[in-house]
């Protein structure tokens, strides 16, 4: 069942986008893909994707992805998107690890990691505003409590943080994290808002870039300055293992959800077909 399903799905970019590693054949899933797709094919300029470090981690992450854990994560997402109560849950542990994330890029002195760290990517008050929509102001107050597994995905920023000779790992961290969601955003958000009849516009802020305004410039600018920092081949690959650590730790934080991919599925099929017919989706 579980091939079945990511056999249906569309891979976007295996190397980065976990959240839209695998994504419904949707007419804004094959829109996303063609834009992306054509990032490199349709650009008589050699992208930076196709050298140095960029294409280093393409094919370190990308290679080491088996379709287990590509399942992993389309039927995480999946299953968070089946009930409200689990997207919420979902929401909460993004909060935490991007919080956790922001105030390291804050604090850490590397230079590496402070080029990286582009303000138009930062999420941290996105979520807080998702946060407010599924929990109100209980959250606020210490009510909600980060899973298992995100606290262990919290723990490995902050011991990388800590330690100055590998506070460079962070630039992992950005990559497989802030790209991913970059990627597949507006998509994953759409569906979401499909599949749970949320109010448009709300509890999605996190996949809303709006400081933005073209992913392809921005991403090749994001990839360009990357393969420009000044880094040992050694301190590379180690960055190569950062990220697929990375890509386990997400695979945690989907694996904890509750809930039926495929009634997710069957959600955003009935609410498309509502749509189409002028139906009201409520």
């Amino acid at each position: 069942m579980r091939v079945a399903l990511c056999a249906a799905l569309l891979p976007i970019s295996p190397a980065l986008a976990f959240f839209s590693r695998g994504v419904f054949r949707t007419k804004e899933g094959r829109t996303q893909h063609t834009r992306v797709a054509s990032a490199v094919a349709s650009d008589p300029i050699p992208s930076a994707r196709a050298s140095g470090l960029a294409l280093l981690l393409d094919d370190g992450t990308r290679k080491s992805h088996s379709v287990a854990e590509n399942t992993a994560f389309v039927t995480g997402f999946f299953r968070g998107i089946e009930k409200r109560e689990n997207f919420a849950n979902l929401v909460a542990s993004l909060h935490f690890i991007y919080s956790s994330m922001e105030k390291a890029f804050e604090e850490v002195e590397d230079v590496g990691v402070r080029a990286m760290d582009y303000p138009e990517l930062r999420r941290q008050r996105s979520l807080e505003a998702d946060m407010d929509y599924y929990f109100g102001a209980a959250w606020k107050s210490g009510k909600v409590r980060p899973s298992r597994a995100t606290k262990a995905y919290v723990a490995r920023i902050q011991e990388v943080a800590a330690d100055p000779e590998k506070q460079y790992l962070l630039i992992a961290h950005q990559y497989t994290r802030y790209l991913g969601d970059l990627f597949g955003g507006q998509m994953m958000g759409g569906m979401a808002t499909r599949s749970l009849g949320l109010d448009p516009g709300k509890g999605i802020a996190f996949y809303d870039f709006p400081d933005i305004k073209d992913n392809k410039v921005f991403i090749e600018d994001w990839y360009a300055k990357l393969n420009a920092l000044p880094l040992s081949e050694a301190k590379k690959a180690a960055l190569v293992e950062e990220a697929n650590r990375v890509f386990a730790l997400n695979i945690g934080v989907f694996e904890e959800l509750d809930g039926n991919p495929l009634a997710a599925v069957w959600n955003m099929a009935i609410s498309a077909l509502r749509e189409k017919l002028g139906m009201s989706v409520a």
